[in-house]
């Protein structure tokens, strides 16, 4: 009797773990599907990118300003404005963010209301259309703050009230701002409370336990962050409609005060308002190749500043 029931509890353990591979197959089998899908899409697009706009993209087509109605000619003009437009974000949005999240992790109470405040707005300003910060840039910094300077600098003189490379740029960083603030805050989370709590023992102050062993630890979430940063603000369209980009400039921006031409703006005009949209397509596909290698030539610098960072900090 007893090993009828022993055949029986084997069987029926054996059967269940049978079950339980099977099922942990499928899913092996279902994340690599889902890798390999992703993976598949990635070479798709780039493909079609490169094969279409292969007969266009050349040095002259990345050297040249635009000609006949923008339906020959180059890119030059948009290739700057970005990089310009990307650098200034940047350097707007990049301090900011990590003083932000300094105070949030460093500084900010466990139950401190008004950093559950703060956490609340950022991840709030993270699903905020990009077209509402488009139209808040033209609130606040053309109409309010630029118009404001013109009244107050220049006598009335139109110069800052206007749409610009300042403003937009001012623009993307708050669109860019949570993305930093939430990756430098988990960056700092990661370092060990063994290290803060050994530098106050020293005798470091706070600010020179930050400064020594917190910032220098935090380098990687800092830089990532402002790599996904580079990386939307890169390509996003919709901040800078209303608050600088040009349809045509035949100069490059001389100020910040300056209008200016944008690649994935031209890309969208190119695609939309063009006298001949099939004749501009390999511009198109063209401007979106060298939109790519240019987000990813500002990535990788920031990759190497932060591998020497690194190896400065060892």
């Amino acid at each position: 009797m007893d090993t009828v029931i022993n055949q029986t509890e084997n069987h029926f353990f054996s059967s269940k773990k049978r079950g339980s591979e099977a099922k942990g197959k499928f899913f092996i089998g279902l994340t690599q599907l889902a890798v390999i899908l992703i993976i598949a899409i990635l070479f798709i697009i780039l493909g079609i990118i490169v094969y279409q706009g292969r007969s266009k993209f050349s040095w002259e087509f990345i050297s040249s300003f635009p000609t006949n109605g923008m339906t020959e000619g180059g890119i030059f003009p948009a290739i700057i404005g970005t990089f310009i437009l990307v650098i200034v974000m940047s350097i707007a949005a990049v301090p900011f963010g990590t003083i932000t999240a300094l105070y949030l992790t460093e500084y900010a109470g466990e139950n401190s209301k008004f950093a559950a405040a703060v956490r609340f707005s950022v991840r709030t300003l993270a699903v905020v259309p990009s077209i509402i910060f488009g139209l808040f840039g033209l609130g606040f910094f053309i109409q309010f703050i630029g118009a404001g300077a013109d009244t107050v600098l220049n006598d009335g003189q139109l110069r800052w009230g206007q749409p610009n490379i300042l403003w937009a740029s001012l623009t993307m960083s708050l669109l860019t701002l949570p993305v930093i603030i939430v990756s430098v805050e988990e960056a700092l989370k990661t370092i060990p409370r063994e290290l803060r709590e050994a530098s106050l023992a020293l005798g470091a102050t706070k600010w020179q336990t930050i400064r020594k062993v917190i910032l220098p630890e935090s380098v990687s979430g800092i830089m990532t962050g402002t790599i996904l940063a580079v990386s939307r603000g890169a390509g996003e369209v919709a901040p800078i409609l209303f608050t600088g980009a040009a349809y045509y400039l035949a100069t490059l921006p001389g100020s910040l005060s300056d209008q200016f031409m944008n690649l994935g703006y031209h890309i969208y005009i190119m695609s939309t308002q063009s006298s001949d949209v099939e004749k501009t397509m390999p511009i198109q596909f063209a401007t979106t190749l060298v939109l790519l290698i240019l987000t990813l030539s500002l990535n990788v610098v920031a990759v190497i500043i932060r591998a020497r960072i690194r190896r400065k900090a060892k």
